[in-house]
């Protein structure tokens, strides 16, 4: 993988590709999709098709400076997410960070569809739900172990979510998607940075990276740029 921007060009190792990602202490809120040319964040519904090896392995690295992975329920079950600890990959570069193991997964769902028995219905678990989500469904959950967090009414208050998992010592916060998710957090304007990799490729996929229109145009700042086989890895800065 080569470093375009900022100067000077350079290939990177594994060890150099961390600190490239890396965030200085204090929260944030770092948002990662992959995209096409044209727009389209899957293939057949599934993000997948999209990826590439270089693609992994930003993937892995911003998993292993994680303190947690936030994901909209949707795009959990869509793309079978499992808890991160089954990623030996991401184990082992954050095992050599001198980090826990595996970060804990934050599940995002206004209706607490999660339910006992799937697959991320584990301890480390957490589901960031509201007061409307149905009381049986959020109780049965805790039982089994996952923490609710219920942030607030009829919808999810993602800033009281970030505040929740901060207060847990969850301050740097990888979002995983999907569209809906991020344009919620745009819309809340709790995002500081997207790292976007952007595929060369043109699928016209109605699954787009931002859902909907926002009230206002977002601008990000690109502050760096890699790139490998023809995908571009984004860094961009978004000012609150």
């Amino acid at each position: 993988m080569r470093r375009l921007l900022p100067g000077p060009p350079a290939d990177l190792d594994d060890d150099a590709l961390v600190e490239a990602y890396r965030l200085p202490a204090g929260r944030s809120l770092r948002v990662d999709f992959v995209a096409s040319l044209d727009g389209s964040v899957t293939v057949r519904g599934r993000s997948g098709g999209l990826g590439s090896p270089g693609d992994k392995r930003v993937f892995r690295t911003l998993r292993a400076l994680a303190d947690v992975v936030l994901v909209g329920h949707g795009t959990a079950a869509a793309e079978g997410y499992r808890p991160v600890d089954a990623d030996p990959h991401v184990a082992g570069l954050r095992t050599a960070l001198g980090r826990p193991a595996s970060p804990p997964i934050a599940v995002v769902s206004r209706r607490a569809s999660l339910a006992p028995g799937d697959r991320l219905a584990v301890p480390s678990t957490i589901l960031v739900t509201c007061a409307a989500a149905d009381a049986d469904r959020r109780a049965a959950l805790a039982a089994a172990g996952v923490t609710v967090l219920v942030c607030g009414d009829d919808e999810v208050d993602l800033p009281a979510a970030l505040d929740a998992l901060a207060d847990r010592g969850l301050a740097q916060v990888l979002c995983e998607g999907g569209p809906a998710l991020l344009s919620a957090a745009l819309a809340a304007g709790v995002v500081d940075e997207l790292d976007l990799s952007i595929a060369p490729a043109l699928v016209g996929s109605p699954d787009r990276l931002v859902a909907g229109v926002l009230a206002d145009v977002v601008r990000p700042r690109l502050v760096q740029l890699l790139e490998e086989d023809g995908v571009l890895f984004t860094r961009y800065a978004v000012d609150r």
